[in-house]
């Protein structure tokens, strides 16, 4: 790969131009799959990300949301890092039914493609505006993602936050001067679909090419996990806080940590190889 790589809207004049760093991806992946070394391998790791999104999937998708009672959902919740602090909140003030029809609705003919921005919006829509409530667009992207990986990249504000110029796209975008300029890129359903071509193809040039899904969010992980270690501020704080372990901002991010406590006793996913046992039982 070149140390600069453009995507060019050469198919859709509306497809965004990214600029990314071949050098600074190459590190990412590298620390990564030293990082895992310890726990048997970066494929336990995409593992165990393939069986969060096999749980979602099971208890969500094909209709299957319609029937979702409230204590399966608390059960889906600490998958889902940026949501799990405060949806609780949002659940005893707007009622588990409200909430429920909002997924259902956010599900209905979700295989419709170039839907996921209109999808968000109308999410968010149903709950009220402002700072306690801008984790909303995280709660639905982490949904469409989880049960249909397939057509929804990782659409978080982690991955990229246009509005505040933050996200894995700014770590990862060519240049030096990165934190001083601004990246005019739109954080809609076409950009995030050029950022995991783009970083598919990179994996692939490197020598990966199963569970690419999997290794894509790994890779999107682990490159905001390093920001949060070297730059963290309060917000940040507060929801990954700082810790020594090369993997634990990785697995927090992706919604793996508590699981790997309770069902491996502070190692990632031991159970992984059962199936049954990791998913079964999240506290």
């Amino acid at each position: 790969m070149a140390a600069s790589v453009t995507i060019s809207g050469s198919q859709n004049e509306a497809r965004p131009t990214l600029e990314l760093s071949g050098e600074k991806l190459r590190l990412a992946v590298e620390a990564l799959i030293h990082a895992c070394d310890d726990i048997g391998g970066v494929e336990r790791f995409a593992a165990a990300v393939r069986l969060k999104s096999e749980v979602f999937q099971e208890r969500l998708a094909a209709g299957a949301v319609e029937r979702l009672e409230l204590s399966a959902f608390e059960e889906l919740v600490p998958l889902m890092a940026t949501v799990r602090t405060r949806v609780g909140a949002l659940v005893e003030q707007q009622g588990w039914t409200n909430v429920r029809n909002a997924l259902i609705d956010l599900l209905a003919d979700a295989n419709v493609p170039n839907t996921g921005d209109r999808r968000i919006a109308q999410f968010c829509k149903r709950f009220p505006g402002g700072k306690e409530t801008r984790f909303v667009r995280d709660f639905a992207a982490e949904v469409l993602h989880n049960v249909y990986p397939e057509l929804y990249p990782l659409m978080t504000r982690w991955t990229w936050d246009a509005k505040v110029n933050t996200g894995v796209l700014r770590e990862i975008w060519y240049g030096d001067n990165v934190d001083h300029i601004l990246i005019d890129v739109p954080d809609n359903q076409e950009t995030f679909i050029c950022l995991r071509e783009e970083l598919s193809q990179f994996l692939a040039d490197n020598g990966i090419f199963r569970d690419m899904l999997w290794y894509v969010d790994l890779l999107c992980a682990q490159v905001y996990g390093d920001y949060i270690n070297a730059q963290g501020g309060a917000y940040l704080r507060s929801d990954f806080s700082s810790a020594p372990d090369p993997l634990e901002q990785t697995r927090r991010i992706l919604g793996l940590d508590r699981v790997g406590r309770t069902v491996a006793r502070g190692k990632l996913l031991d159970a992984v190889a059962e199936p049954s046992a990791t998913i079964k039982h999240i506290h």
